[in-house]
């Protein structure tokens, strides 16, 4: 299992790869465009939810693993369900960055996290 503090290491990877995922992978600009959002959303995420790498702790904990759920099933489907949006690699990519989010999710125990919190 994922405690916080690892947790919230693996979310500073994620914002890493959304980041650079663009140069590295020769994304579409649509795929580029997302990917830098993500970035920016998952950053902004992390920094917000009250967890030991959360500085301004607004987000509870619970609600920061109900959006990865969420993030994390529409890129691992999104590429295959609305194709167009993305070229490619930028399939692959997405695909697997959501899968990824997904064994986090399941690997994190939401419901720990509040107790070792508090």
């Amino acid at each position: 299992m994922i405690n916080a503090k690892f947790h919230g290491y693996l979310d500073i990877l994620t914002v890493i790869f959304f980041a650079l995922a663009p140069t590295f992978f020769e994304l579409s600009e649509t795929g580029a465009t997302l990917s830098y959002a993500l970035a920016g959303i998952h950053l902004a995420m992390s920094l917000l939810t009250d967890f030991p790498m959360g500085p301004i702790k607004v987000i509870p904990i619970k609600v920061h693993g109900f959006i990865e759920l969420l993030v994390g099933i529409l890129l691992a489907s999104g590429p295959w369900i609305v194709d167009d949006l993305f070229s490619g690699v930028g399939t692959i990519v997405f695909s697997i960055a959501g899968g990824m989010i997904l064994v986090i999710w399941l690997l994190t125990e939401y419901a720990d996290m509040v107790e070792e919190l508090t």
